[in-house]
């Protein structure tokens, strides 16, 4: 590979901000994230485990994947209309925050 046909460092650069800008803040507050999942336990159970098979638990999933999966919902990518009202008015921060809380939650057996 020529000198001139290898990316330089500005590239590099120029790459990890449109990564940093581009990807969403996943590093949620798992206390604030209990506080903003209350109404989440009626269906998901109040420590994450659904009382029934109709809805998923969510206690020890992957910060990420819930973050992802909350995140389709409100933006329409993913639908269930269940999920819509409770979903359409988090911001990004809520998000992260109602993913940390679950993530942080041990699964049960």
């Amino acid at each position: 590979m020529s000198r001139s046909s290898r990316p330089n460092f500005a590239t590099f650069i120029a790459a990890g901000l449109l990564l940093a800008v581009t990807s969403p803040a996943f590093a949620g507050d798992a206390a604030a994230g209990k506080t903003k999942a209350a109404v989440c336990a009626a269906c998901h159970g109040v420590a994450g485990v659904s009382p029934t098979e109709l809805w998923p638990n969510l206690a020890g999933q992957k910060e990420t994947y819930l973050a992802k999966q909350l995140t389709a919902f409100r933006d329409g990518d993913r639908v269930e209309p269940t999920m819509a009202p409770f979903v359409a008015n988090l911001s990004d921060a809520d998000i992260a925050d109602i993913a940390a809380f679950y993530a942080s939650i041990t699964a049960c057996p």
